[in-house]
């Protein structure tokens, strides 16, 4: 089983429409640091993101943050991080989370969010990593993942044994948990 360090997470620069959105990123945030464990995030202080990487670091956790160079004003790059890692693209940016982290996690989000998890699973499913991925459910925000894995399984295009690739949890803690081993 790997040593998980450093997570990697995936989640929106908006903070989306429900307030348990906000709270799962806190929550997530300080179980985070209590654990021992650095965050590794897109570097926005933002949406989810600015609430998870403030949670972080308000409970003494250290926060990686990356983020291109086009996105440093628009995404208003967090200037409180431990380190903040600059890169020329997006391509870039998910190459050095990726260095830079242990297992990933996604929370809500939108495009650039669903583009980074189908991403990850996809390199675990070619085998360029064998670190585990896992969604952040709440409020049954990734129901219809779940649903479309088994569309694709039920229609031919998904083996059974890829599903295995990721798993969903509703809880941070029982998250993190799972990621420990």
């Amino acid at each position: 089983m790997r040593t998980v360090r450093n997570i990697c997470v995936f989640c929106g620069a908006s903070a989306g429409n429900r307030p348990a959105f906000a709270e799962v990123a806190r929550t997530l945030g300080q179980a985070i640091a209590e654990r021992g464990l650095g965050l590794v995030y897109g570097a926005g202080n933002v949406g989810l993101m600015g609430v998870l990487a403030d949670a972080t670091l308000a409970a003494g956790g250290k926060v990686a943050g990356v983020i291109p160079e086009k996105l440093v004003d628009r995404e208003l790059a967090h200037e409180g991080l431990t380190d903040l890692h600059m890169v020329g693209t997006m391509h870039e940016r998910k190459a050095k989370m990726h260095a830079l982290s242990d297992a990933y996690i996604v929370l809500p989000g939108g495009i650039g969010t669903m583009e980074e998890f189908f991403e990850a699973v996809t390199w675990r499913q070619l085998g360029y990593h064998d670190k585990p991925v896992a969604l952040l459910n709440v409020g049954g925000f990734y129901d219809g993942v779940d649903g479309f894995f088994a569309t694709m399984e039920r229609d031919g295009f998904l083996h059974s044994n890829h599903r295995d690739l990721f798993f969903m949890e509703t809880d941070a803690a029982r998250l993190l948990d799972r990621l420990a081993g």
